[in-house]
């Protein structure tokens, strides 16, 4: 498993437009990509859940990346939080 801290950048936090961005990147992927808050976490593949954790501009989020593809899957999309999030 591979995984990566990211704080965000995006002033209104992860919102609809950067979450649905960011499921339909994960789809691209074998592995499984969870993204975790706190007591919350939400597999990246799923819009709704992502929303669901409301995070804010400023606040932190574990990735986590598991799976066969999970070398080139953890470091696209760390690259992609860079330039969406």
């Amino acid at each position: 498993m591979k995984t990566f801290n990211y704080t965000v950048k995006d002033e209104i936090g992860i919102h609809a437009r950067p979450a649905g961005m960011l499921a339909k990147e994960a789809k691209k992927y074998e592995s499984k990509i969870v993204i975790k808050k706190g007591e919350k976490s939400a597999e990246a593949t799923k819009l709704m859940a992502i929303m669901g954790m409301g995070v804010k501009h400023g606040e932190e989020v574990i990735v986590e990346v598991e799976g066969a593809d999970e070398e080139t899957a953890c470091k696209e999309i760390q690259a992609f939080f860079e330039q969406n999030m």
